[in-house]
């Protein structure tokens, strides 16, 4: 068991949600290849593995932070010395947006063949950029105050790692694409990828709001591939696929297509007008953030088909005949053992839960718009004003006007 081991735990589980990869390396070990995620194992430069990720040499109370000769930083933490040395590794991650174009120039300098370049741009797409760090090391300094005492009793160490010209060249010049070895990189690469989907999807369907959202954090996010040259268009391509992956997403999380379709249309229309990988990057957030609340807010999964043709039919129109005699004739059921499904189910009775969905709308109504109380009444199916406030103050605590001023 190694020291801090929960802190350890919440530290790996923190940076897996920054798409961050993390190691446990002990010394003596020989490193693998997910330690750089393949990289070196592809271009054949097995060797680098040992002096990149040697342990020997590493101290307590440091932090260390390394920067290869591809841009790509790792920090290493030493975790024990007894019984033998183990050390956390985190990592790869850049500081900066590794662009086609800046591929492309290097393609071009080191005169890297078609094959392997269109590796190493996948490769990239797939690295984590933290253009911040602070928040990174923020979280590594609250672990290593945990681990050695206080912040007092650590230091952060950087350094870069650097290869000439001639051995950069060396190594690229040396490589002959092997078909064995691409699709070695390139699965790698599709199967991080399609993990980190997947995970976004099961956060939307089980409408977790704060998961969702996370995964397109300002922290650390990656990139999609740009497989046109204009880096937009590319992105907005992406976001079209993104909205509908979210969209099944939401109907596998039990949200009804009445609710999925009127959202993934708006954003359909809004995908369209982005101008810059920054605003889709934004769209992108508010799209997770959004159909994991639908989840959360609409899903209708775990109820009984009475009870969720009742919801749906709640939701859809707030102004029709919501009753239970309206309900148990469109059934076909015994109103007296509706009533009871639906409060055994939803906690409330048919006239409750309404009445709750009427002013709910009604709040949305008061803060979005100008119309005045009456209207708004009417249009959440409630003609008679004065219960109108009543049924609003018993929710909210203050009157319709009070909110709205609120």
């Amino acid at each position: 068991m190694l020291p801090c081991q929960a802190e350890l735990d919440l530290l790996i589980n923190i940076l897996k949600n920054f798409h961050i990869n993390t190691n446990i390396i002990t010394r003596g070990s020989v490193p693998v290849a997910k330690a750089d995620l393949g990289l070196r194992a592809f271009l054949g430069m097995e060797s680098d593995y040992e002096s990149l990720f040697s342990i020997k040499n590493i101290e307590s109370n440091t932090v260390y932070k390394i920067t290869d000769t591809f841009n790509c930083c790792y920090v290493f933490i030493l975790l024990s010395d007894l019984p033998e040395k183990t050390a956390l590794v985190i990592g790869p991650f850049t500081n900066v947006e590794i662009t086609k174009q800046m591929l492309l120039q290097a393609a071009e300098e080191y005169e890297i063949i078609p094959e392997v370049f269109s590796q190493i741009e996948k490769y990239y797409t797939n690295i984590p950029v933290l253009t911040n760090e602070s928040t990174l090391f923020a979280i590594l300094n609250a672990f290593g105050e945990r681990l050695w005492g206080s912040l007092e009793n650590f230091r952060i160490k950087s350094s870069k790692q650097t290869a000439s010209r001639a051995e950069i060249e060396k190594n690229f010049k040396r490589f002959s694409a092997q078909p064995s070895e691409e699709a070695n990189l390139s699965i790698q690469t599709l199967e991080m990828r399609y993990a980190k989907e997947n995970d976004l999807l099961d956060a939307v369907a089980r409408g977790m709001v704060n998961k969702a959202e996370l995964m397109f954090s300002d922290t650390s996010r990656t990139r999609p591939e740009q497989r046109i040259a204009d880096p937009v268009r590319s992105f907005k391509n992406y976001t079209i696929i993104l909205n509908t992956l979210l969209r099944k997403a939401a109907e596998r999380g039990g949200v009804h297509p009445l609710h999925i379709d009127t959202l993934s249309s708006d954003f359909a229309k809004r995908i369209e007008l982005i101008n810059s990988v920054e605003a889709g990057a934004a769209l992108q957030k508010e799209m997770a953030r959004s159909y994991a609340t639908l989840v959360r807010d609409h899903s209708v999964k775990q109820y009984s088909h009475p009870v969720k043709q009742i919801i749906l039919n709640v939701e859809y129109d707030l102004t029709a005949d919501l009753t239970l005699k309206k309900f148990a004739r469109m059934l076909n059921l015994n109103p007296s053992y509706l009533s009871a499904l639906f409060r055994k189910e939803t906690g409330m009775t048919l006239t409750e839960f309404v009445t709750k969905k009427r002013i709910e709308h009604a709040a949305d109504l008061l803060s979005s718009t100008g119309l005045q109380i009456q209207t708004i009444a009417q249009q959440c199916g409630i003609l008679d004003v004065n219960y109108f406030t009543k049924a609003f103050k018993k929710i909210y605590k203050v009157t319709p006007s009070e909110y709205r001023k609120q």
